[in-house]
């Protein structure tokens, strides 16, 4: 199948986006890109890199559904932003093939009582500030797994914890479906690309590539102490008067553990509150280097 273009089609059920993927006589790859919709210049580099995957006999599927289970009881699912239509004409032009978008109640069926956990990659960082939420990435994204049946999916590099966890998933669970992990978008003053990032107030917006210039800091330390690393990406971050820092860790990269003689290369991560605007992002160093 490669509809791509103007045919994209749209599709709300599962039922219906199982037979729509898997179709007869489809040829090529099937690739997924999963998202939860108010698309940005970051979700059209995955799509991008989901329809080079595909090559022009395959398909590319973009699922949009925002995931109740992985927001917490405080957190902005009632107001995440829902633009499906404007959602739709970005997909059309990247090459989408398909759109699957359900509801919750199609999701999540009455007395819906089955999740997935993941419990080593998932502790630290976003796993230790919002508890639950990867247990609702896991559930959801076997879920789409399970009903689009891609052999690939493509998610960003931003979300590096989220990577790490879906790829732990698929080779625990015996998945076969191939995760592809595409490079941070960013804007030109280094603030990486967030549905979020519409939340927040023009003061914020000037104050927030902050995070990005500590993150540079540190990779240009020289320093092999990871608590040094912190202090000074938590020292750069606290110049601006509207941030409040939820975490900064430095850990290894492959386990998400403290770093030790096996450690190749360290993640720096943090996530970093502008009002109630959370904002995460992420840096790589070799960690021999160093």
């Amino acid at each position: 199948m490669s509809l791509g273009g103007p045919l994209v089609k749209i599709v709300r059920t599962a039922s219906g986006a199982a037979r729509l993927c898997r179709a007869p006589g489809s040829v090529g790859p099937l690739v997924l890109v999963p998202t939860m919709g108010a698309l940005h210049a970051g979700h059209l580099s995955l799509i991008r890199k989901a329809r080079k995957l595909a090559g022009p006999k395959g398909t590319v599927a973009v699922s949009i559904f925002v995931n109740p289970t992985q927001f917490g009881p405080k957190e902005d699912f009632s107001r995440y932003p829902r633009p499906f239509a404007r959602d739709c004409r970005l997909c059309r032009d990247a090459g989408v093939d398909i759109v699957f978008q359900p509801s919750p109640q199609e999701m999540y069926p009455e007395r819906y009582s089955t999740y997935v956990n993941e419990e080593l990659v998932s502790l630290p960082l976003c796993g230790k500030s919002r508890p639950g939420h990867f247990r609702g990435v896991c559930t959801v994204v076997l879920k789409l797994f399970n009903i689009v049946g891609p052999d690939i999916a493509v998610f960003g590099m931003k979300d590096y914890q989220q990577v790490a966890v879906i790829r732990r998933m698929t080779r625990d669970l015996n998945v076969p479906v191939r995760i592809v992990a595409a490079p941070t978008v960013r804007e030109a003053d280094g603030l990486a690309l967030s549905s979020r990032n519409a939340y927040l107030s023009a003061e914020a917006r000037a104050q927030a590539p902050v995070i990005r210039r500590a993150l540079l800091l540190a990779r240009d330390a020289g320093t092999v102490k990871t608590a040094a690393l912190e202090k000074l990406v938590r020292r750069e971050i606290g110049t601006a008067s509207l941030a409040r820092i939820d975490y900064i860790e430095a850990l290894d990269a492959d386990t998400l553990e403290e770093p030790g003689p096996e450690t190749g290369q360290l993640l720096i991560a943090c996530a970093v509150y502008f009002g109630n605007t959370r904002l995460i992002d992420n840096i790589l160093i070799p960690y021999a280097r160093i």
